[in-house]
């Protein structure tokens, strides 16, 4: 068992003793090593601050229930989630909606022109249509799709390779779509993304 998911476990048996806790308190203390203290996240974890509420909440259910099978998710968030109730579940979403929102700026910025391209008009040839004709014209999310808009390149690069591979089990047309993508246009579309300021979620 890895450092990280020793803490985790930990953690985890010390606020199921301690009793009910306010969900900032249960955020900072557990979601907050791989997440970030302010859910501004890291290379390996995204960024959860101003993401769209109803995202995080259907996110986390489908780890609890393997739905998301990434390497990542399957190491971390499934142990992490296994336990966790739609109260709380939703008390987090409530929490990590309302903190502002960073740009991560990670990607590289010769990519950024094509990646827009990408975003703002598909790929005819392909028969890939426009990423903002989902998640808004500012990549910010609509409903219950993410907020794209400032997330960690290193995130969404990996985050769309796992797609093309078909690890997803929960209906999503990603798969359909990363598998399309060619590696020069993922890393575009991830660099692009990594840049787009977005205000906080609608929630």
């Amino acid at each position: 068992m890895s450092r990280i998911l020793r803490k985790i476990s930990v953690l985890t048996l010390a606020l199921l003793i301690a009793g009910p806790i306010w969900a900032d308190e249960l955020a900072i203390r557990n979601c907050g090593w791989c997440h970030g203290m302010s859910g501004q996240g890291y290379s390996k974890a995204p960024r959860l601050a101003g993401q769209r509420r109803d995202y995080i909440v259907n996110q986390l259910r489908a780890f609890a229930t393997h739905q998301r099978d990434e390497t990542l998710g399957v190491k971390y968030m499934w142990n992490a989630t296994a336990n966790l109730d739609p109260l709380t579940a939703g008390k987090l979403a409530d929490y990590f909606s309302a903190l502002p929102p960073e740009a991560m700026k990670d990607g590289e910025s010769d990519l950024v022109v094509d990646g827009r391209a990408i975003f703002e008009n598909g790929v005819p040839d392909e028969n890939i249509p426009a990423c903002q004709a989902c998640h808004g014209p500012q990549a910010q999310g609509v409903r219950a799709l993410p907020r794209l808009g400032g997330l960690s390149f290193l995130y969404l690069k990996r985050r769309l390779e796992d797609w093309a591979q078909g690890r997803d089990l929960s209906g999503t047309p990603m798969p359909r779509i990363a598998a399309a993508l060619s590696p020069t246009q993922i890393a575009a579309l991830a660099s692009f993304l990594s840049f787009v300021e977005v205000g906080a979620s609608e929630r």
